[in-house]
């Protein structure tokens, strides 16, 4: 069975919710369980550094699943005992990613159009591991297809320890709104924890949908990366407490460290990098990190700023910085 201290937790997002941020996340406060971006079952299999990187972390970050998406039972069980081996609280299994490139390979949502598979893949991996095996899914492939609460049923007796449901449909995409009530059917459909996922936005929103349906907790992902702090104040709400609002320096300060620990992540690096004479490859591999963290400031910046007083003059400057010091001029410039 899975169990975290908090009902909140970070939903896993491509390239945003790295471990940087998921570990910058939890020294907010509030925030239980989190999960890895998506890595591929083959991947991790066959030892991939590249896919290995994405499914790292840190004792920081506890609990924390690993999510994995594949179509077969056998390399998704052998993918699962990988994660257990590197020490993950539990495992995740996507079937709730809509991506045309990750669904054609029967994987993500479209697990959802082949219960017996998925149901299979489920079986496989719970009986190769002994840590938790959850499951992550939308309410259906499209509103004809609607299946959460049935599919929720079958992985619960394949031996799912609990599932999270994402209220839209594969063929909505982040389009429209999230089907909350059906994410409540799922609760009522099983006995293991279901968590429910989409438009969690403000903090009260947290508490509200987790009152109104009867989920075990909630996973955020857009919400958390424009608001690190939801979690914090959605238990504040939670107890009674008043929120506190953000200041401006905690923003800061918030921005600055993630582009501190992003470049203090060198396991891209060659071997001596820090060490000179610095050799073309090296500093190749310095523009190479750079260039990283521009980029995931950019997508960063492009949430974190939605509704923030001066937002919109910091995310044109932050896509306009070229570099790390340029980057650090345009926060300082915007915070001043």
């Amino acid at each position: 069975m899975l169990s975290f201290h908090r009902p909140f937790g970070l939903a896993p997002m491509a390239g945003l919710t790295d471990t940087a941020f998921r570990r910058l996340v939890k020294r907010q406060g509030g925030c239980g369980l989190v999960v890895t971006e998506m890595v591929s079952s083959e991947g991790l299999v066959r030892g991939l550094d590249r896919t290995l990187e994405y499914a790292e972390f840190t004792e920081e970050e506890r609990p924390v699943a690993v999510q994995v998406f594949g179509g077969d039972p056998e390399r998704m069980a052998l993918a699962a005992r990988v994660v257990e081996r590197i020490g993950a609280d539990a495992v995740d299994v996507n079937m709730g990613c809509p991506v045309p490139k990750v669904a054609k390979g029967l994987a993500g949502c479209s697990l959802m159009r082949d219960p017996g598979r998925a149901a299979a893949i489920v079986e496989a991996m719970a009986q190769a591991v002994s840590i938790p095996v959850t499951v992550k899914m939308r309410t259906g492939w499209d509103e004809r297809g609607v299946n959460a609460a049935d599919l929720a049923r079958r992985l619960e007796r394949a031996g799912a320890a609990a599932v999270t449901v994402h209220g839209r449909t594969a063929a909505q995409g982040y389009r429209g709104r999230a089907d909350w009530d059906e994410i409540g059917r799922v609760a009522r459909a099983v006995s293991i924890p279901v968590l429910g996922n989409g438009d969690l936005v403000e903090p009260g929103d947290l508490v509200r949908r987790m009152e109104e349906t009867g989920v075990a907790g909630v996973l955020v992902g857009r919400g958390a990366v424009a608001n690190p702090w939801i979690f914090a104040q959605a238990e504040a709400i939670a107890a009674g407490r008043p929120v506190a609002a953000v200041p401006a320096e905690a923003r800061r300060r918030f921005l600055l460290d993630y582009i501190d620990m992003l470049l203090d992540d060198r396991r891209d690096e060659p071997p001596g990098f820090r060490h000179s004479p610095v050799s073309k490859p090296q500093r190749a591999a310095g523009r190479a990190r750079e260039r990283l963290v521009v980029n995931k400031l950019r997508a960063l910046c492009a949430w974190h700023t939605r509704g923030l007083h001066g937002g919109s003059h910091l995310r044109v400057a932050v896509n306009r910085a070229d570099s790390v010091a340029a980057l650090r001029d345009a926060i300082a410039a915007s915070f001043a």
